[in-house]
């Protein structure tokens, strides 16, 4: 039986975080520089996500954060709001707390109004990929909006039907 539990980030959680989203980061050879590794809010996601139609979330278990999401306003899109910073620590993966983590942003990104949701990933990512088209993401051929990650060459877009969804129970529970 799984004891983790999905929050909204804290203030005293900016440090584990920053550094769960750079070890994946670091593991799945991503580059440092056109990705989130460099980005300015990464040692403040707290305060960054502390703004209306955003939302940062965490995966915590026994005291110790293990997984991370957020929705935000994808910049220079009018509607469409961007899957942001999503990264699972190895413990954390294959026991459903990805499908969790994603109906749990969708339905912040329904309840704020967006009409679609947007992300950016990696080609090599291939079990976030098939997480995403599992949850109904489509693939692009470009980029949206105005995101400054130009290493992230994968893109991905959701309609959102209005109304919250129950998110689908864990494995194991």
């Amino acid at each position: 039986m799984s004891n983790f539990k999905i929050r909204e980030i804290q203030p005293d959680d900016n440090q584990q975080v920053a550094k769960v989203v750079r070890e994946v980061l670091v593991e799945m050879g991503v580059p440092k520089v056109g990705t989130a590794y460099e980005d300015k809010s990464l040692d403040n996601m707290y305060g960054y996500y502390n703004n209306p139609g955003m939302q940062y979330f965490v995966v915590e278990e026994d005291g110790r954060i293990i997984g991370c999401a957020g929705i935000g306003p994808l910049p220079g899109e009018a509607g469409v709001c961007e899957l942001q910073k999503m990264y699972f620590l190895p413990q954390a993966r294959g026991r459903g707390i990805g499908a969790v983590m994603m109906e749990t942003c969708l339905d912040f990104a329904r309840k704020s109004g967006y009409k679609k949701c947007y992300l950016e990933t990696m080609p090599y990512m291939q079990h976030a990929q098939k997480l995403y088209a599992r949850t109904g993401f489509k693939p692009l051929d470009g980029p949206m909006g105005e995101t400054g990650h130009y290493n992230c060459t994968v893109w991905m877009i959701k309609e959102l039907a209005p109304g919250p969804r129950n998110p689908p129970a864990p494995k194991g529970e």
